[in-house]
């Protein structure tokens, strides 16, 4: 899968989980769970004969809801045990700072994750590295990017929970009942 910007806001989040039924939001957090389930298998996981639920996850790709499929990697046994969270605040809060900033930051592929927040600085990192001097030959890239005036690093020591799904099931009730078919 490759990167992408989203923006997000809760009007069009909303409107897009009211178009979802019962069924699509069953077929979803299962797909996110189980990623290689045969459609067979999942059209009995979600009452609906084969034809019917392979039509629904092909609607599904098609509208955006399912963006790709991938497995989920140990980071440790690939090398990659070591996660910081890097606080970036940028010299000026001006369109093109923004721009070039995000044009370099998609460039390390170190950086697994980068979002603009709003507080106290304007982008947070999520790194994994193999160890603390990758960590510092990745620090001094970011600290020459454009427009970066000031970071603060904060490196994981335990990892508590990483789950990637999203919580579907809390949507399942209020969602509008299945569609014909």
């Amino acid at each position: 899968m490759k990167p992408q910007t989203q923006k997000n806001t809760a009007m069009t989040t909303n409107s897009k989980i009211k178009a979802l039924d019962r069924i699509d939001i069953s077929i979803l957090d299962t797909l996110q769970k189980e990623g290689r389930i045969a459609n067979v298998d999942l059209a009995k996981k979600v009452n609906l004969s084969a034809s019917p639920c392979i039509d629904r996850v092909k609607r599904l790709e098609k509208e955006g809801f399912i963006e790709g499929y991938g497995a989920r990697l140990n980071s440790s046994k690939l090398g990659y045990g070591t996660a910081a969270f890097i606080q970036v605040t940028l010299d000026r809060t001006t369109s093109d700072v923004f721009d070039k900033f995000r044009d370099a930051v998609v460039q390390i592929p170190q950086v697994a994750e980068c979002h603009m927040v709003a507080g106290g600085f304007d982008y947070l990192l999520k790194l994994r590295l193999p160890n603390m001097e990758a960590y510092r030959s990745i620090l001094a890239k970011i600290v020459d990017l454009p427009g970066v005036a000031q970071t603060h690093t904060y490196v994981v020591i335990e990892q508590v929970k990483n789950d990637q799904g999203l919580p579907l099931k809390l949507h399942a009730d209020a969602s509008t009942p299945p569609a014909a078919g």
